[in-house]
Parts: C-alpha cells; sequence; structure tokens
C-alpha cells in the first residue's frame, strides 16, 4: 500500500520534531514524521539540556539568539511546562595566566552579539542569577576577578580560583519535555508519527518516494533528513555524502548526599586542563592497559556539571569531554568504566567538597549518545544537492537548545520564505565553496566551541 505525504521527516528527535512543528505551522500539508523508536529516545534524551548564547561565531549567536527567543516563547505560552531557567553559564579557571584569555573570550563574544561584557571590580554591580525563571535577567557576561566578590558568591569553589566568567543568557530545561510539547503541538495541526525504519529512497534526480523497512511505500517529493547520528547513513540513501563524523560522549548522574554542590548553582565548567592525582598504586595500574595510560597525561578542559531536579533532589549531572574522537556509530553504546571515576577527580580540583567521595562513591548512572558534528562544528540546515532532499542536524553539544531556531530555518527553506541572514552559514552548499574549504583546512583543531 502506498501513502502519498508533502513532506516525509525521517527522525522523531528533536531536530525532526522542530521541523514538523515548524513546516505544520506553516500549513505545509501532510507531513509524516517517520522512526523505528519512540520520538526522543536515540540521543536527544542523553543531553544535559543546556542551552547559551555564548559563541565565538556571529552567526552562530544570532541563531542562537533566536532560537532561545523560541524557547522563551513556548516557556511563555505552555505555562513553562519545561522548567526554564536562566542561571547561566560559569567558566572558572585557577590559572592567573587565563585570565587575559578569559578577558579576550568576553570581549570577542561581546563582539559577536551574546551581549555586554560587565568586568568585577567596575562600575557595575553584579547580579546574582536566580534559581528558577527566565525573566528580567541580565545579558552579556560578567567577568569576575575580585576574590571577595567570587567567595561570596561562589564559596563552593575551590580557594585558587582566580577568576570566571558568568555569561548570562543561559541555563537549562527539561528537554523530554520541550520536545513532548512541540511533537503534541505538532500533531494537533496534522503531523503524523510513523513507527518504521527507511530502508530507501528513491531519488533519481529528484525525490520520488521513500520505502520502510515493513515494505510500506510513502510517495514524496519532499524528504528530510533528520536522523541524528544515523545522518550520513540516511544521506547516502539520497545520493549524499555529508560531511559529519560522531563521537561518543556520556553523562553521569550521581546523589551528592553530602551537598558538595549547591541546589541553585548555575552551569558550571573547569577552563583549565589538568593531570589528575593518582597513587603510586593506580598510576602503575593504569600504565598497564593502552586504555588507560592517556589518562596520566595531561587532560583537556571541560569538565562540567550542572544540578537536576528541585531544591529537595540531589542529583548532579557530570561530563567532561576528555577522549573526544571520531568513533563509529554503533548501539548499544559502551562506557568507559573509568569514566565516573575521572569526572570525579576532574570535577573535585574545582569543587574540594567532591573530594570527600573517592574512594566510596555513591552508587551513580551512566547515559550518553553521540555529538554528530561537522568539523566546524557548525549545523546543517536546508537543501542538499539533490532536489527535494533536505537535512537539518551536525548539532553536535548543542541539538537542544538549537533545534527550535534549526527547525524555523528548514521550514522556511522548503516553504520558499525570506531567509534571515544567518541561514547560508548552515546551508550545505558551503562545502562547495573554495574560500570555505580553505579556511577549514585551517583550522587547528576540530570545532569552533
Amino acid at each position: 500500500m502506498t501513502q502519498t505525504a508533502d513532506i516525509v521527516i525521517c527522525g522523531a528527535g528533536i531536530a525532526g520534531i522542530s521541523a514538523a512543528y515548524f513546516l505544520a505551522r506553516r500549513g505545509a500539508g501532510r507531513i509524516l514524521l517517520v522512526d523505528e523508536r519512540e520520538p526522543l529516545t536515540l540521543t536527544s534524551d542523553k543531553s544535559t539540556e543546556c542551552y547559551r548564547n555564548w559563541w565565538p561565531d556571529a552567526p552562530m549567536v544570532s541563531l542562537m539568539d533566536r532560537s532561545i527567543d523560541l524557547i522563551e516563547e513556548l516557556a511563555r505560552e505552555s505555562g513553562n511546562v519545561f522548567h526554564l531557567n536562566r542561571r547561566g553559564y560559569v567558566y572558572v579557571t585557577a590559572d592567573p595566566n587565563r585570565i587575559p584569555i578569559f578577558k579576550r573570550a568576553a570581549e570577542m563574544a561581546a563582539s559577536q552579539g551574546s551581549g555586554p561584557l560587565r568586568l568585577h571590580p567596575g562600575p557595575e554591580s553584579y547580579i546574582p542569577h536566580l534559581a528558577h525563571g527566565f525573566e528580567n535577567q541580565p545579558n552579556g557576561a560578567d567577568l569576575i576577578l575580585d576574590p571577595l566578590l567570587l567567595r561570596q558568591h561562589f564559596p563552593y569553589l575551590a580557594e585558587n580560583v582566580v577568576a570566571v566568567i558568568h555569561a548570562r543568557r543561559c541555563g537549562w530545561f527539561s528537554g523530554q519535555q520541550l520536545g513532548m510539547y512541540l511533537l503534541e503541538q505538532a500533531r494537533m495541526n496534522g503531523v503524523q508519527w510513523v513507527a518504521g525504519r527507511v530502508e530507501s529512497v528513491e531519488a533519481a534526480g529528484r525525490v520520488k518516494s521513500v520505502r520502510l523497512s515493513d515494505g510500506q511505500a510513502l510517495s514524496t517529493n519532499t524528504f528530510v533528513n533528520a536522523a541524528g547520528p544515523l545522518l550520513k547513513k540516511v544521506g547516502r540513501m539520497v545520493g549524499v555524502d555529508l560531511p559529519v563524523f560522531s563521537e561518543r560522549h556520556e553523562k553521569v548522574a550521581f546523589k551528592d548526599h553530602l551537598g558538595a554542590i549547591p541546589r541553585d548553582a548555575p552551569f558550571v565548567i573547569w577552563a583549565d586542563p589538568q593531570k589528575l592525582e593518582w597513587s603510586d598504586e593506580e598510576r602503575e595500574m593504569l600504565a598497564e592497559e593502552a586504555e588507560t595510560k592517556h589518562l596520566l597525561n595531561e587532560l583537556p578542559a571541560g569538565a562540567h556539571f550542572r544540578p537536576e531536579g528541585g531544591p529537595d533532589a540531589n542529583i548532579v549531572l557530570m561530563l567532561w569531554g576528555y577522549d573526544a574522537r571520531p568513533v563509529p556509530e554503533t548501539w548499544p553504546l559502551e562506557f568507559d568504566p573509568m569514566f565516573y571515576e575521572v569526572v570525579l577527580r576532574g570535577l573535585a580540583t574545582m569543587i574540594p567538597g567532591l573530594k570527600a567521595y573517592l574512594g566510596k562513591a555513591p552508587k551513580v548512572e551512566i547515559d550518553g549518545g553521540y555529538y554528530t558534528k561537522t568539523r566546524e562544528n557548525k549545523l546543517l540546515a536546508g537543501p542538499t544537492l539533490v532536489e527535494g532532499a533536505y537535512v537539518i542536524g551536525a548539532l553536535s553539544g548543542y541539538g537542544l537548545m538549537a533545534a527550535p531556531a534549526a527547525g524555523e530555518l528548514l521550514a522556511a527553506h522548503i516553504m520558499g520564505d525570506v531567509l534571515p541572514a544567518y541561514a547560508p552559514t548552515f546551508e550545505l552548499k558551503r562545502y562547495h565553496e573554495p574560500e570555505y574549504q580553505r579556511r577549514l583546512e585551517s583550522l587547528d583543531d576540530i570545532g569552533q566551541l
């Protein structure tokens, strides 16, 4: 039996759901959202669910500001069913040599549109974040160098901390509840979810139909690849080799029954590389195995955490991408047995209260997913070289926060609407421009974050 649809979207993660939501709002016709899994269960539910407009790149700032505008609109219309807050991101350093780097980074973000930089000590008073809600909070960022101010507002940080940047249009929300709200609204506007796996796409010159694994055929002229970590595989079905790869990222949830981290803390990131402290016996054990000996070396910056749940909860989410490298996408994911121990030690450098858990860790839960990304870590949203085939993905590490603006942008492409100024930055055709290729080759490492 053949069904006919105006648009078929492959993937019911946050990207596919957002695209369906904005297309349905535009009256795009019959939209089928296809996934063999339940919505939001492959990668979208593995996130820390945070958001920020703090980026070193003007188009990314513009896209994220638009996305945050949309998220705030959705929070207001839904009665904030997904618990949006604006506690901010706090970047922390104990290295005095990093202070000018912090200042340059803050000035760069401000110049790209993230908002003004306020220095402390300075002419303006520091405004602490609110634990709940998102209205009436500052934009931009605060660079705090005043030791008394640091101890007053961040007493849980190590005494050797010399500076923090508090980026303000940042926080977190329940990604699952946001995604389900978008899906509910999309369904009310006629979007249908189809349980099935896309097996093939007939696209000789242009999209004509999609075939599912159960043999069902879907006749359509418009196909959207929103397959998350399967983006590259699905891209090949329409004859497009997407320039993406995946990294495995893990997340720890543990019960902080000692209260080392305040329940009203913001999202906090350690900005210094570090060598972990190990006993002689531990060092010998780690050195014996090829899979663990790298843990004796200096590890990159970026260990981070945030509280999870309400004021009466004690869950803390902890992450550290110290082993981010391209890997093949396989399921189920296999997690590093050392991950919790490494992340705990890394965060204990910044939060001394966590040292009480070393050697007597509480029961933890570890999950994770794939960050699928382009080399410069800028998403894809727009048409491919095959007529009727579109892509929305490569939202590595920022999928939940960027999905509303990315979905809106994709809908604008499909519906022929006026595109925002940042649209070309995220189109696939950028990779066919010689100047862009030269810029990619000049990158010192992978990613623009």
